[in-house]
């Protein structure tokens, strides 16, 4: 595991972050930009997904083919994503195509043609994947999970609502791009073989732009609510659950990490063999770790039926609470044991490492290795996690249901 970082910072406030990542032959880049959920104006959260398609359609001096057969000239795997703080656009290459992948980046980010008749067509693949979400409960109970959860802008759904996007205009839609795609909040990370002075020096042709005044910060709200119920006719119950936990700037954040994998770490955790395996409640469970910078909470889901709906809740929010009694050195130990399998995977894929660095950055100010998570989560033991656990209990949980049957959260 690669202990270098090469760090830049161009004159307009771009952020530079890269890790060399030795026998690999590919190169992995994230472009993170300041305009997620929370960061849109009000009733336009959905434009993020939009923007996400609309901005490849045509750039520079190419129209939307021209671009797309540039991309794929290049063998180039795009990804894109947007959360509650960044829209993110990147892709993973052959690392001697990178200087060209950035060259059609900086037309796509900076001169992007914006015709009105592409928004048209982004737009309703937009309108199309909250539609399909009907068809994706689990998916949409999480989504709306913490919405619930996080204080209002944060939890915004990236999808937007149906009303927002039909109301949505190019001119609107065009602002947003000229707000928001700020270059000096913007973060650059790239992972894999690379020349670190060639990228500064590409970059700065390429992006070095006036420098641009800070976003105004987010100012969070109020919670939506305890629990939010959708009714649903089918045969089946969805549950989310989520209760607020420590950020990864605590100290604790690795016994945090650890006392989650206990919980759910494979089949031999404990939800899966209490509430799956030993009562035969639901047909699939699991909890996993989520953050913001802001704030960060332990979500769970289950797939039940509505007869079991109630017994299913009040046993896994049992086994949040049971989870401060007592651990076992075994469970500690597959614990660890899954979490640094899943660093080693990590650390094989660029595009694993180029989101990393970059979100580490974000939410931390700084990157760390993977030799140093690997040491952090090594030296938790079941004395350091019990210690955290009792002094951070499991109070309050948000909960979202899809079903015909509601439940009471208590």
């Amino acid at each position: 595991m690669t202990e270098r970082l090469d760090k830049h910072i161009l004159k307009n406030g771009t952020v530079l972050l890269g890790e060399p990542m030795d026998g690999v032959r590919s190169v992995a880049f994230d472009f993170m930009l300041p305009a997620g959920a929370s960061r849109l104006p009000e009733g336009c959260c959905g434009a993020g997904t939009v923007i996400a398609d609309w901005i490849f359609r045509g750039a520079g001096d190419r129209n939307s083919r021209e671009l797309g057969d540039a991309l794929d000239g290049l063998g180039l795997h795009r990804a894109s994503s947007i959360n509650s703080s960044h829209i993110t656009i990147g892709a993973a290459l052959e690392a001697g195509n990178l200087a060209e992948a950035l060259e059609l980046y900086a037309d796509i980010m900076l001169r992007s043609s914006l015709k009105e008749d592409q928004f048209e067509l982004a737009r309703q693949l937009a309108i199309d994947g909250l539609h399909a979400l009907d068809d994706d409960p689990r998916r949409k109970v999480m989504l709306k999970l913490r919405e619930q959860f996080y204080p209002s802008p944060l939890g915004r759904s990236a999808l937007g609502e149906i009303s927002e996007l039909e109301a949505l205009t190019p001119d609107t839609t065009k602002q947003i791009i000229k707000n928001k795609f700020n270059l000096s909040q913007t973060i650059f990370a790239v992972a894999g073989k690379y020349d670190f002075d060639a990228i500064v020096e590409q970059m700065g042709g390429l992006f070095e732009t006036e420098a641009q005044k800070p976003a105004e910060p987010i100012v969070p709200g109020c919670k939506a609510g305890k629990y939010t119920h959708i009714h649903n006719d089918g045969a089946q119950v969805h549950i989310g659950m989520m209760t607020e936990t420590i950020k990864p700037t605590n100290e604790d954040y690795y016994n945090a990490r650890v006392a989650v994998s206990v919980l759910s770490g494979g089949m031999s955790a404990r939800l899966f063999k209490e509430v799956r395996e030993k009562r035969g409640l639901c047909y699939a469970i699991g909890a996993t770790y989520h953050t913001l910078k802001e704030a960060a909470g332990i979500m769970c889901y289950a797939g039940t039926t509505p007869e079991k709906a109630q017994e299913t809740l009040d046993v896994i929010m049992g086994e949040f609470n049971r989870l401060s009694e007592a651990i076992s050195e075994e469970e500690i130990e597959r614990a660890k044991v899954g979490l640094k399998s899943m660093l080693v995977l990590q650390s094989e894929s660029s595009s694993s490492r180029a989101g990393g660095i970059g979100s580490d950055y974000y939410i931390l100010g700084r990157v760390r290795s993977l030799d140093e998570i690997k040491s952090k989560i090594e030296q938790t033991s079941v004395k350091s996690v019990l210690a955290f656990l009792r002094t951070n209990k499991f109070k309050d949980f948000t909960a979202v249901t899809i079903g015909p049957k509601k439940v009471t959260v208590k």
